[in-house]
């Protein structure tokens, strides 16, 4: 599903390399993730608020990010970009599920984004 008038909302993730020395897999850096765009999601506004001491001055943006699909493939490392934007997903990504009809409501995943 996706919405006539929206903007597409694509989900970020660091690739997986492997180390060939420890033969261990880590995570490689922001500027070449996977993408994935998001059918059915969207980012909404939630609050913005200012941050200040002697030495910063910054402002912290917090959205939710709205997915139709349950099952999207969405994990707490990830970010998302929207609107030009991207922001870092602020907690654990689940999808709820009523115990007496197994019914999944949309899920709300919260999003922050920190500037200057």
């Amino acid at each position: 599903m996706s919405f006539p008038t929206g903007e597409q909302v694509v989900r970020l993730r660091r690739r997986e390399l492997l180390d060939d020395y420890s033969g261990t897999v880590t995570l490689g850096a922001w500027d070449t993730p996977d993408e994935l765009p998001l059918e059915g999601a969207y980012v909404a506004s939630s609050s913005t608020s200012a941050r200040r001491d002697a030495a910063r001055n910054e402002l912290l943006e917090e959205k939710s990010l709205y997915l139709g699909s349950p099952d999207a493939d969405v994990q707490a490392q990830d970010r998302v970009r929207a609107q030009g934007v991207t922001y870092s997903i602020d907690g654990m990504p689940s999808a709820d599920v009523n115990p007496w009809t197994g019914w999944q409501p949309i899920r709300e995943i919260p999003l922050t984004r920190v500037v200057g």
